[in-house]
């Protein structure tokens, strides 16, 4: 469903100069798995779902979303994925039910086909007490169940999360955490990337480890522990990072 192939990313410097955000990156996301990205702060992960999902154009390397190569078919691509951010911003004077009016009219949808749809994901992420509030009075974990079933509104085949949990009390992370699974389980592609650990430990069947725009390692818990030698995720990272020859570059 989908599949990265030798994924990199170059951004001028201003003494002429290239930094490599994303370095020959390479994985593949069955339907109905949930794959976690893990890495630091800089690390490539963001800039990695970016080109994925058709934002960013990659300086080399290929991107096939369900067959269709996202460079030369971006409009294509653009119609399977359920691309969210923790920063993905709202329209802060419409509702959250104007908001997904307004993006299922974007994506071409039937009025009815759309009240449909938005009813079952008010039901799944429990909107009812805050749909009809304008969007900058919400909070928190109000904005991001927003912002996930505005992009499910399609019922994409793929979704794509960047840090949905980021800042949401237990309540909203536990809520979000379920339905991301319902969502796999219902057949979706699903591509994750968050600091939360417990997250990936928990929900992903693999796990890539991206350090300095390099794949590390890649595989289920088990085999990355094995790799390592190493129990918890966290001792896993660094004792694989700390055998990395690419540091030296």
């Amino acid at each position: 469903m989908i599949c990265a192939e030798a994924l990199s990313k170059h951004f001028p410097n201003a003494d002429g100069t290239e930094k490599v955000a994303v370095a020959d990156v390479s994985f593949s996301v069955e339907p109905g798995e949930i794959y976690g990205l893990l890495g630091p702060n800089g690390a490539g992960k963001t800039t990695t779902l970016r080109m994925i999902s058709g934002l960013l154009r990659p300086t080399s390397g290929r991107v096939f979303i369900g067959g269709d190569d996202v460079t030369s078919d971006p409009n294509a691509v653009k119609r399977k994925i359920g691309y969210m951010t923790a920063n993905t911003g709202l329209y802060a004077r419409l509702t959250p039910l104007e908001t997904l009016r307004y993006f299922a009219t974007l994506y071409g949808i039937e009025r009815d086909r759309a009240d449909r749809r938005i009813e079952e994901l008010v039901e799944w992420l429990t909107m009812g007490p805050f749909l009809r509030l304008r969007c900058g009075a919400l909070s928190t974990g109000q904005r991001q169940r927003t912002n996930i079933a505005r992009a499910l509104i399609a019922d994409p085949p793929i979704l794509v999360m960047d840090e949905p949990t980021l800042g949401l009390d237990v309540m909203s992370n536990r809520l979000i955490l379920e339905f991301i699974s319902t969502q796999a389980e219902a057949g979706k592609a699903i591509l994750l990337s968050t600091h939360a650990l417990d997250e990936i430990e928990r929900m992903c069947g693999r796990i890539g480890l991206i350090h300095q725009g390099h794949l590390i390692a890649e595989g289920d818990l088990p085999s990355l522990r094995e790799q390592s030698g190493e129990e918890r995720l966290s001792d896993i990272f660094l004792k694989l990072v700390s055998h990395e020859p690419l540091l030296a570059d």
